[in-house]
């Protein structure tokens, strides 16, 4: 059968259980100004931007199947985003059924601007590779399906990887990717370093009732150079941070922007690189629910935006001031900050 794949988790409204979290300190946030910048998000599944309040609203790809959120290069002129296709098997004996496939793409705001919103290129090609983080002119990380191109693969294999923006110096970052194991690393973000914030996923295996599902563990930090780390510890640092997802860098390196699935105390979270300190930023608006998908900072690192599950786009400060709607409730999802 074909390969499955990954099942959001949504986020129970918890606005009334988070009220003890702490939020970061003035004095820790630093002076905090208005927020600038461009704002990329997906929009019926097409690529808009607009400004950081929320004027200016363009179309500048009409992918049509825009899938995942998208990433701006350190220049600020072109976008790397996941379209997403189907396969329909079917098989001999009933075998086979529909999923999902991925790959990467590229827009360039020149192009829009001359009117050209259906030009892009292709990045991958190998129908698994979703949801990138530009991190530098020659490098982007994201994670890939090695399985995906294999019509009777029964299940995903989810690899971290990076590739340059033209396609070129595609590598796996671990080298035990053939023995996956039902054990997985996706959503990466990487920092300037070379630092890597990923969550930890897993297949349940036999005898846990839970057989065939797949479930988002907890975040894990490999700085640069322990891309190796053995996958006990790995499950270990997942387990500690458990129900943490959607990780991202700020630009200056200091925090990670994140979302809490516990529900308990539930939210949008910043916290130090090894989540020893984590500030509540905001709980889930009333009436909706965070969108577990990476946040993303201003280019100052001191601004956040995120999405909800009503079609709707939020920024907020740091230190959980200055909330603002910037789009819906509508079809809006997936905002991503341009770095300048």
């Amino acid at each position: 059968m074909p390969a499955l794949t990954a099942v959001m988790v949504m986020l129970l409204p918890a606005a009334s259980l988070v009220e003890a979290a702490e939020s970061l300190p003035a004095e820790k946030a630093g002076s905090i100004g208005p927020p600038t910048g461009r704002i990329a998000f997906v929009r019926e599944k097409d690529i808009w931007i607009m400004n950081a309040d929320g004027q200016n609203q363009d179309k500048i790809c009409a992918a049509g199947n825009a899938d995942g959120r998208p990433s701006w290069s350190p220049d600020g002129e072109e976008i790397m985003f996941t379209r997403s296709g189907t396969v329909d098997l079917k098989g001999p004996d009933f075998m086979g059924g529909m999923h999902k496939v991925y790959d990467l793409f590229v827009a360039s705001l020149d192009s829009a601007y001359a009117n050209k919103e259906y030009w892009w290129l292709r990045v991958t090609d190998d129908l698994g590779s979703r949801d990138p983080d530009w991190v530098s002119t020659d490098q982007v990380i994201f994670y890939k399906d090695v399985n995906a191109n294999l019509a009777n693969a029964e299940i995903p294999n989810y690899q971290l990887c990076t590739v340059a923006p033209d396609g070129g110096s595609f590598q796996v970052l671990r080298k035990d990717w053939a023995n996956p194991g039902g054990l997985y690393l996706i959503n990466p973000t990487m920092n300037a370093k070379g630092d890597i914030v990923c969550e930890y996923f897993e297949r349940g295996g036999e005898g846990s009732g839970q057989k065939g599902t797949f479930n988002r563990v907890g975040l894990v930090l490999m700085p640069a150079g322990q891309y190796m780390m053995p996958f006990d510890s790995i499950a270990a640092i997942a387990k500690r941070n458990a129900g943490l997802v959607a990780p991202g860098w700020s630009p200056d390196g200091k925090w990670l922007a994140f979302v809490n699935n516990n529900m308990d105390d539930g939210g949008l979270y910043i916290g130090t690189p090894d989540l020893k300190q984590k500030y509540l930023v905001t709980s889930a608006p009333v009436g909706t629910y965070i969108n577990p998908m990476r946040p993303s900072f201003s280019p100052d690192s001191k601004w956040i935006t995120f999405s909800t599950q009503d079609g709707s786009i939020w920024i907020v400060d740091i230190t959980g001031n200055g909330t603002r709607r910037l789009t819906g409730p509508g079809m809006d999802s997936a905002p991503a900050w341009s770095k300048q």
